[in-house]
């Protein structure tokens, strides 16, 4: 397990208000699996993480979304928080970060808030998704179809409810990107860009 993912390279796709958790777990599970994980953010410096409603950490960001190339990584993780989600969904960079993983078929995982931003880039129409309850019908009404478990896997997307159920995320995810690219996930993408 320890060199599963060795020369493959993670974006995770964050900003203020980011659950720690949620960010720092899947960090360390892939980097335990041997991959490269880099935290990119619309700024340099830091982000201010967050422990539910408290003020958490502090934690680096590796790469300011300007200078970050969706080319250079194997796959991406969008982790929640309230705050984080909805300050990405209202940033152009980041929907087109996020869609190019979407167009070279590459791994995406979300959990919690994370996929507001993937209704942002159109990515969740016609896949089975999962998320933290209150998103349900933000999901349903782009086309999603919602479900109540710990992990889902659709094409390449992996999508989780909350904190709790990290341990089964990181497993996925961890499979997925070991498999590589996913031509379903493309055709996925290609299907709603032409709507």
């Amino acid at each position: 397990m320890a060199q599963e993912l060795n020369q493959k390279k993670v974006a995770i796709l964050a900003t203020d208000g980011v659950e720690q958790v949620e960010l720092l777990q899947p960090k360390q599970a892939l980097e335990n699996a041997g991959a490269q994980v880099h935290v990119i953010a619309p700024k340099n410096g830091s982000i201010q993480g967050w422990n539910h409603y408290d003020k958490g950490d502090s934690i680096p960001v590796d790469r300011a979304l300007e200078q970050a190339s969706p080319n250079d990584y194997d796959a991406l993780v969008l982790p929640g928080g309230t705050v984080n989600p909805d300050q990405l969904r209202v940033n152009q960079k980041a929907i087109q970060f996020v869609k190019a993983f979407f167009e070279a078929g590459k791994p995406v995982a979300a959990i919690c808030h994370g996929p507001w931003t993937l209704i942002e880039a159109d990515a969740v129409r016609g896949r089975t998704v999962t998320s933290w309850p209150s998103l349900r019908t933000d999901l349903s009404n782009a086309g999603a179809n919602w479900v109540d478990q710990e992990v889902v896997v659709d094409r390449g997307l992996i999508t989780s409810r909350n904190p709790q159920d990290i341990p089964a995320f990181n497993r996925k995810l961890i499979e997925e990107i070991s498999e590589g690219q996913h031509e379903g996930q493309r055709l996925a993408s290609s299907s709603t860009a032409s709507r």
